[in-house]
């Protein structure tokens, strides 16, 4: 039985089709999903979703990418729904300096700001970090509490990124991106990170794994990417997925 920790099912891309994705995920055991909202359409979006469907939970905040263009536009409407608890974690949040879309400074003002809603809230946190680990880190160090845990979602970062975030009791959540035939180190990481600490995504309608490239992903194809994790921790895709699994309602208090 699956969890899906991180997909965009009310995008432009899924959201017209949801009931039949959701109907596939069902048949390929996928019984509960993460959906991440990034402005106002997503997550209202997200919020009559998990009405319909009670499986699915909701969590939201503006992209390192958009804060530029939608930070302040959008900001108090996932503060409202935070407080409201119609949240299950603040995110993906953080910082992307690969393609810098947004000007550095600004992507770590509002990330600040995000997690001082999740620490208001009581929340988790989910991290969209690229190329920006010494500056997450720091960020992260000040201004989020010890005790209170986080997952950084898509991982492609390295073993010595890996090994800093479990220090801190993280979790690490992988996607499609660990099948493809160029993500050998990838696939090292994961093998190294501890079962305890191992969520997995799909990261939908974006990175489908290596055997459905060039379509459109969605979390119907999550088993892919378990079976790649249990494969090079040569362990059963039983485990993987029930650690996984258990992981992913912990962090996210998914009890209901």
């Amino acid at each position: 039985m699956f969890i899906d920790s991180h997909a965009h099912l009310t995008s432009d891309s899924l959201f017209e089709d949801a009931d039949e994705i959701l109907k596939r995920a069902k048949k390929f055991n996928v019984f509960k999903i993460v959906n991440i909202c990034t402005d106002l359409k997503t997550l209202e979006r997200g919020i009559e979703l998990s009405k319909k469907y009670p499986w699915i939970y909701n969590a939201g905040s503006t992209t390192p990418h958009d804060v530029t263009k939608e930070g302040e536009l959008y900001f108090s409407h996932f503060r409202d729904a935070a407080k409201k608890g119609l949240l299950v974690a603040v995110g993906e949040t953080g910082l992307d300096y690969y393609y810098e879309h947004s000007p550095k400074e600004l992507q770590k003002e509002l990330f600040i700001r995000y997690i001082e809603l999740a620490v208001e809230c009581n929340l988790p946190l989910i991290i969209h970090c690229r190329d920006a680990f010494d500056d997450f880190f720091d960020i992260i160090d000040k201004h989020y509490p010890k005790k209170q845990a986080g997952v950084l979602h898509c991982f492609t970062g390295t073993l010595e990124d890996a090994q800093k975030l479990i220090e801190r009791k993280w979790f690490i959540s992988f996607s499609g991106i660990i099948t493809f035939k160029r993500s050998q180190e990838l696939r090292q990481v994961a093998k190294w990170v501890p079962l305890e600490n191992l969520l997995i995504e799909t990261d939908s309608p974006y990175l489908a794994p290596q055997s459905k490239r060039g379509k459109v992903n969605e979390p119907a194809f999550i088993s892919e990417t378990a079976e790649m994790i249990a494969k090079v921790k040569e362990l059963s895709l039983n485990e993987v997925v029930e650690h996984a699994s258990r992981n992913t309602q912990k962090l996210f208090k998914l009890y209901k």
